[in-house]
C-alpha cells in the first residue's frame, strides 16, 4: 500500500493535535501509512499526555501565558514549536515497524531524518545511548536534553530532533519536531521532498500525495474543541 502524503496545513495547537490523533484513529483506510508536515497559527507549546500542567507552567515560566498550550495524545516532554519543523507519521499496525518496539521505530524514523539532513551537508547523527544524562525532576523541555536515538548536531552536540509515540489497535502515531535554528540554513522545501522519499523507502512503500479525507474539517473542529478545553489541558 502507498504512503499517503497529506498537504501542509497551519492551525491552532488544539486543531493540530486533533488532526494527528484522527490520522491515527479515524483514517478512512487504516491499512495505508500516512504522514504530514504542518505549521502553527501562533506561538505554541505542546506537552506529553501524562504531564502535570502545573509542572509544565513552572518550566515555561512567564512565557506560559503568551503561548498556545495543548496536551498531546502522545507521551514525552515539553515541545516548543516557535521555531520547529513539525510532522506526524502513522504506520499501520500490520507493518513490521508499526508492530516494532518503541526504541526500534524511534531509531528508524530518526535515521531517516539524519540521512535527509546529511544530503544538505547538515552534520546530523543519532545520539548514542551511553552519553545520555539522567532526567531531572518534572517534565523535560524537549530540546534542552537529547535522549537515546534523538538527532543531534555532530559538531555542537545540540539536539536537532525529537519525537513522541502512541500505539493503538489502529497503528503507531509518531509526532516529530526538528529545531530549525540548530539545523541552520538549508532548503526546507527540498528537505520535505527528500524526507518524504526517505519515509517511503523506510516503509518500503510508494509515495502518493493525496487530498485530506472528507469530512475532515468537521471532525478536526469537533475534537479540537475538546483539546482546547480546560478539562483536557489541565486534566493532570
Amino acid at each position: 500500500m502507498p504512503l499517503d502524503q497529506l498537504s501542509v496545513r497551519s492551525d491552532s495547537a488544539a486543531a493540530n493535535m486533533a488532526a494527528d490523533f484522527l490520522l491515527l484513529q479515524h483514517y478512512p483506510d487504516p491499512t495505508r501509512a500516512r504522514w504530514r508536515h504542518y505549521q502553527w497559527h501562533r506561538p505554541a507549546v505542546t506537552f506529553g499526555y501524562a504531564q502535570k500542567i502545573a509542572e509544565v507552567k513552572t518550566q515555561l515560566g512567564e512565557d506560559a501565558a503568551e503561548l498556545d498550550l495543548c496536551r498531546r495524545p502522545t507521551g514525552g516532554g515539553i515541545v516548543d514549536h516557535r521555531d520547529d519543523w513539525t510532522y506526524a507519521l502513522v504506520i499501520p499496525p500490520k507493518h513490521n515497524l508499526g508492530a516494532a518496539r518503541a526504541a526500534e521505530s524511534y531509531t528508524a524514523v530518526h535515521q531517516a531524518v539524519v540521512d535527509t539532513l546529511n544530503k544538505q551537508s547538515c552534520p546530523a547523527i543519532l545520539q548514542p545511548p551511553e552519553t545520555v544524562a539522567r532526567a531531572e525532576a518534572g517534565p523535560a523541555i524537549c530540546f534542552a536534553r537529547a535522549e537515546p536515538a534523538d538527532v543531534i548536531h555532530a559538531t555542537s552536540g545540540d539536539k536537532i530532533a525529537g519525537a513522541a509515540q502512541k500505539r493503538s489497535k489502529r497503528g503507531l502515531l509518531f509526532q516529530g519536531s526538528i529545531a530549525q535554528l540548530v539545523v541552520g540554513t538549508i532548503d526546507w522545501d527540498q528537505f520535505e521532498t527528500e524526507f518524504s522519499e526517505a519515509l517511503a523507502d523506510l516503509l518500503q512503500e510508494s509515495l502518493e500525495p493525496c487530498p485530506w479525507p472528507e469530512p475532515w474539517d468537521e471532525m478536526v473542529d469537533a475534537l479540537a474543541e475538546d483539546y482546547a478545553s480546560e478539562a483536557w489541558i489541565e486534566r493532570r
